[in-house]
């Protein structure tokens, strides 16, 4: 390498650098060309191996540390490649389904495919990649990917037939590691309870049913705190309905 292209390569690392700072290494072939740096040094860095490819578009700066999940990652850049991670809205793509589990480490359904929600219908051309449409007004922050609650993987999961086992088992995980409560769980499973040969919207029944299969011994404390939430819910629901007759009769 000449000295120019030494210093040329300082230079544009420079600029490279802050992105990769706050995306775990990462960064997109868009946001470099909007840092400055043209397609043609983009591919002088990669055949020289200061970037590495880590999926189509989206780079490892070496020398940087290797993320954990950086397959995971790398996906969802690439569902909107010149936006920065850190201006993302859960609009253009939040982490569920079994990827969302496998982030938070629950449950035991390996996540060969990384899957992605959003609010209207997308398609990927990805063999690996799944987009499903959704709410994502639920989603939190973890490990710096917005990502869906467990008691909504846990719903979106049944949804797709997934198999009950395998989603008891992310439960008892979720509640286990206080990712979530069992309040949150028993009205997530709601829409699913008739399709189980229950009572239509009782989520408190699904949960303990898929609890049974697990049989941990917490199991009766987290029903009596889901209990208790379905109790607080219904009579706050009641109170707010006595106070509207009352304010519509002028009392």
């Amino acid at each position: 390498m000449s000295y120019y292209e030494a210093v040329m390569s300082a230079s544009t690392i420079t600029r490279l650098a802050p992105l990769a700072e706050d995306q775990w290494g990462l960064l997109t072939r868009q946001q470099a060309e909007r840092a400055g740096v043209s397609p043609a040094t983009i591919q002088r860095l990669a055949d020289r191996s200061i970037l590495e490819r880590v999926a189509h578009g989206v780079y490892h700066l070496s020398g940087a540390p290797v993320p954990d999940h950086v397959e995971l990652r790398a996906a969802w850049l690439q569902l909107a490649p010149d936006v920065p991670a850190w201006e993302r809205r859960p609009e253009q793509g939040v982490v569920s389904h079994r990827s969302a589990a496998a982030l938070y480490g629950i449950g035991h359904l390996p996540a060969d495919t990384h899957e992605f929600t959003f609010p209207t219908r997308r398609q990927s051309r990805r063999p690996d990649v799944g987009l499903h449409q959704g709410a994502v007004s639920h989603a939190i922050a973890l490990r710096g990917l917005p990502v869906t609650r467990p008691s909504h993987i846990a719903s979106d999961l049944l949804a797709e037939r997934e198999d009950p086992a395998a989603v008891a088992s992310i439960v008892a995980d979720a509640i286990r590691g206080t990712y979530d409560s069992p309040g949150a769980f028993a009205d997530a499973l709601t829409p699913h309870a008739r399709k189980f040969g229950l009572q239509r919207g009782d989520g408190i029944a699904l949960l303990g049913w898929l609890l049974e299969l697990v049989g941990d011994p917490e199991t009766p404390r987290w029903m009596k705190e889901a209990r208790a939430h379905v109790d607080r819910v219904a009579s706050g629901a009641a109170t707010r309905g006595r106070r509207t007759d009352m304010d519509g009769t002028g009392l």
